[in-house]
This record gives structure tokens, sequence and C-alpha cells, in this order.
């Protein structure tokens, strides 16, 4: 089953420059999609043995804050 999704003109533009010659639409997508996941699996775990996670939960709670303060 096949689906159709709107997209601007210059988004597909930018899609089709991505697409290489003999790619359909939805092959495109589908690398991308796959070579999204690859980055976030590569990365998994890179924090691990490290505060790096915990020093970026305390800044994200720190800007939250500040938001509010305005």
């Amino acid at each position: 089953m096949s689906k159709s999704i709107r997209v601007e003109e210059d988004t597909h533009a930018a899609l089709a420059a991505l697409k290489g010659e003999d790619e359909t639409f939805d092959s495109l997508l589908t690398r991308l999609l796959e070579e999204r996941r690859e980055r976030v699996r590569e990365g998994a775990g890179l924090w691990e043995g490290t505060d790096a996670a915990e020093k970026a939960r305390e800044a994200r709670s720190e800007m939250k804050q500040g938001v509010g303060n305005r």
C-alpha cells in the first residue's frame, strides 16, 4: 500500500538534489532514515562511564528554569 505526502516545493527540491539518479523518492527516504538510525546506534553508549549525561540534564534543567524567569 502506498501513501502520498505533501511537501513544500523547496523541500521537494532539496530531496531531489539528494536523490540518486536511479533512486526513487521512497528509496531516498528509506536510505536517509537508515543513515539516521545508524548514527543513533553509533552514538549509543558514548556517555557511558562519564558524568556527561548528568551534566546535560542539569544544563537542560537550568535552561528551562531561565525561560520562565523573563
